[in-house]
């Protein structure tokens, strides 16, 4: 089992959650995170150097089984490239290893609790 974690540009949400579900990727969490990558540049503004505010982004959070990894992470690279091409804040995704998941409502655990 793994937890993909994606951030993504905002105005990608719907896109990649449609992509997602039509993948047969339909369970996930969302949540509004704000923060920036390459795209912190240092700005003059009246003369003083400032640091630039931080973005906000969408971090997807999706728990599955390890043969669901691969096809995740292309639906989620695939839209984003498609409807942004590929450039400086589109996003990133990390994959960790999920040790233990359990369904509160049953008391299942592993891969078919997910």
């Amino acid at each position: 089992m793994k937890l993909i974690t994606a951030i993504i540009p905002t105005e990608h949400l719907d896109l990649v959650r449609e992509a997602l579900i039509a993948a047969e990727i339909t369970r996930m969490t969302v949540s509004r995170v704000a923060g920036h990558g390459r795209q912190m540049e240092e700005d003059i503004h009246r003369g003083q150097k400032v640091m630039p505010s931080l973005m906000p982004k969408m971090r997807l959070e999706i728990a599955v089984n390890n043969e669901f990894v691969k096809i995740t992470c292309d639906t989620i690279i695939e839209t984003v490239n498609k409807n942004a091409g590929q450039k400086i804040g589109n996003g990133k995704i990390f994959i960790t290893p999920l040790e233990e998941c359990i369904r509160i409502r049953t008391g299942e655990t592993g891969g078919v609790a997910i």
